[in-house]
């Protein structure tokens, strides 16, 4: 089976990493293009440049970084709010914010119903 070649708003990934970061933002959705042009934040220059050194353990609490051409294939831990979150960046995260990968609830499991949650129940002995 052939991987089909990832392609974004018809540009090839080499094409998208050659590009400058102006043209990358006239390719995004209206939100993620609005955050870009108004610059990066501190915690997103720091996370830029801990990229850019090619660092191999990147731990950021910047969940609306947008997801970058430049970041494919690196390995960040994203906090959640308890813990970090290993993310393998891929070329299909293009344009997304990091803290959706990072999934900030659990789901809940119940187990069986306890005694004396429904009015039947209350009269059962524990034996």
């Amino acid at each position: 089976m052939v991987k089909k070649e990832f392609k974004y708003r018809g540009k090839t990934l080499e094409e998208l990493k050659n590009a400058g970061l102006k043209e990358f933002i006239d390719m995004l959705p209206a939100r993620q293009r609005r955050s870009l042009k108004r610059g990066f934040t501190e915690q997103e220059k720091i996370l830029l440049r801990e990229i850019r050194s090619n660092k191999s353990d990147i731990k950021t609490h910047c969940r609306d970084m947008v997801i970058l051409p430049e970041m494919i294939g690196k390995n960040i831990r994203v906090h959640n709010g308890k813990e970090f979150v290993r993310l393998m960046i891929e070329d299909e995260m293009i344009g997304h914010l990091l803290g959706e990968f990072a999934m900030t609830r659990k789901t809940v499991s119940h187990s069986a119903p306890g005694i004396g949650s429904t009015k039947s129940s209350s009269n059962i002995s524990v034996k």
